[in-house]
């Protein structure tokens, strides 16, 4: 029963009850949304207003010579090199894995979700660590890796392992509910009038999940391009060869040179300014797809 209906029924203190318990007063709604907006102003606007400053403080000519300097264009070489393996191995998997979980019955279904769900619950140190005690020097495959001259600690192979890792569950888990709340009628349609499998997943399956899929991968590469831990374990912090942006940030600030590691902070914060703002316009888009498909 709604409130307009109950305002119409001859019992006015029902009404009146409905009122008070479906809204609050006007004092407690400003003072919600005031402590939130100090809350946001303290530990977002206030922090990204710190790194611009530190990075403009000392004018454009130096912010440009910092993200310029061979070092730094190498950290950002490598970031993006590493998101460009990572996001289209995850999309690959979550793809594939959200399909087999959504859409079909087997053993072992329970045992796969938890797998997808294990980079949530591993901290990104100890993930690096494992992969360390696998492919290290003294690690289980290590000799064997050194027999055949293989690299992957202390090298890109063990920064792509280990984002990859981290990334994994991104896009599978936004694809998950989404592929089941559609359901198979569509597909199974399709199969019957004769289309083949990949028929049926490129123009069916594909345009049907289309928003969820760009959601998952702006949430990949915003991860794959911010993670710190694993990649401080695994990199070995070789100047110019294994250090991401994250990890040329860290080197900066330790050594002092607070104007370059905030200068090159403010490169990384603009990307991920981006990404929310691609991030935001998919979720309108989503939201307005799926208020025209509830239109009848």
């Amino acid at each position: 029963m709604t409130t307009q209906t109950l305002g119409n029924v001859a019992n006015p203190a029902l009404a009146a009850r409905w009122r008070r318990a479906t809204s609050e007063p006007d004092w407690l709604r400003w003072t919600l949304i005031g402590i939130s907006l100090s809350f946001l102003a303290l530990f977002l606007i206030l922090p990204l207003l710190v790194v611009l400053y530190g990075a403009f403080e000392q004018g454009l000519a130096v912010w440009t010579a910092a993200i310029t300097e061979p070092d730094a264009l190498a950290a950002i070489r490598l970031s993006l090199f590493v998101v460009a393996i990572v996001v289209p191995i995850n999309v690959v998997f979550g793809v594939a894995a959200a399909w087999a979980i959504a859409k079909f019955e087997f053993r072992g279904k329970s045992i796969l979700i938890t797998l997808i769900d294990m980079p949530f619950a591993i901290s990104p140190v100890v993930v690096g660590l494992i992969f360390v005690i696998l492919f290290g020097t003294q690690g289980w495959l290590g000799p064997w890796l050194a027999a055949h001259d293989l690299r992957i600690i202390f090298a890109v192979p063990g920064i792509v392992i280990v984002i990859a890792f981290g990334t994994m569950p991104f896009i599978a888990r936004e694809l998950i509910p989404l592929m089941q709340q559609q359901g198979k009628e569509e597909e199974e349609a399709s199969l019957t009038l004769g289309a083949g499998g990949w028929k049926t997943f490129w123009y069916v399956t594909l345009p049907n999940i289309k928003w969820g899929l760009i959601y998952g991968i702006i949430l990949c590469n915003a991860r794959a391009l911010g993670e710190f831990g694993a990649v401080a374990v695994v990199s070995g912090r070789i100047r110019g060869e294994t250090n991401t942006m994250p990890l040329h940030i860290e080197v900066l600030y330790n050594e002092y040179m607070f104007t370059a590691a905030f200068a090159v902070s403010s490169l990384l914060m603009g990307l991920a300014l981006v990404t929310v703002a691609i991030k935001s316009v998919v979720e309108w888009q989503t939201e307005r797809s799926r208020r025209s498909a509830d239109t009848p």
